[in-house]
């Protein structure tokens, strides 16, 4: 019988703690630059207030945000099962 040969664990590119942090560092760059250049966009607002810069993120995480909380506090009372439901 032939012995299997160890073979070293594959490390991938988030495996690195400094991989992690290079990620990062561009991920939080690429943000800071899409603020910036949402500046200079010409708008064209329908409201008024959606005019102002970098509206739609904050528009789009508020939105989120209370998805989140409305299915955490609404939704969860409802469809949640009692611990002990697959016991029976």
């Amino acid at each position: 019988m032939e012995r299997e040969r160890e073979r070293p664990e594959k490390t991938y590119f988030f495996d690195k703690r400094e991989n992690v942090k290079k990620f990062l560092y561009g991920f939080y760059s690429f943000l800071v630059l899409l603020v910036i250049v949402d500046l200079f966009i010409e708008k064209h607002p329908h409201f008024g207030f959606d005019g102002y810069p970098s509206f739609f993120g904050a528009y789009g995480f508020v939105g989120c945000v209370l998805l989140v909380l409305a299915a955490k506090y609404l939704l969860r009372p409802l469809v949640m099962r009692r611990e002990d439901y697959y016991d029976e």
